[in-house]
């Protein structure tokens, strides 16, 4: 979609480092980070929001990147929150997963 963020990182126009990636979804920290670790799963295919995910498979390659980053990113055990925004509530309309934790550590602001 032409002037989504996401989109633009997806296509190499805007440089960003990769925790994972594939030729479906990248992984790269949120820039606005809630907790110690805060990063997005997000489809390069555009998506506007959740509920126009039709692609079974693509949901459970993301279900699966989301279980393997949990555990990379050494959360397992201490406390960590999956979230997606949708409805109008995203500030980006290009579906994306939140990974954040651990929970209980605030990060100063």
């Amino acid at each position: 979609m032409k002037g989504c963020v996401f989109c633009k990182i997806a296509k190499g126009e805007i440089k960003k480092e990769f925790g994972y990636e594939d030729n479906d979804v990248m992984v790269f920290d949120d820039i606005n980070p809630m907790a110690p670790i805060h990063i997005l799963i997000v489809p390069k295919k555009h998506i506007e929001d959740f509920n126009d995910l039709k692609d079974d498979k693509l949901w459970a390659k993301i279900r699966k990147v989301a279980q393997v980053m949990v555990e990379k990113q050494g959360l397992t055990g201490k406390g960590y929150r999956l979230a997606i925004n949708g409805g109008g509530a995203q500030m980006i309309d290009h579906l994306h997963i939140h990974v954040i934790g651990p929970l209980g550590i605030a990060v100063e602001m």
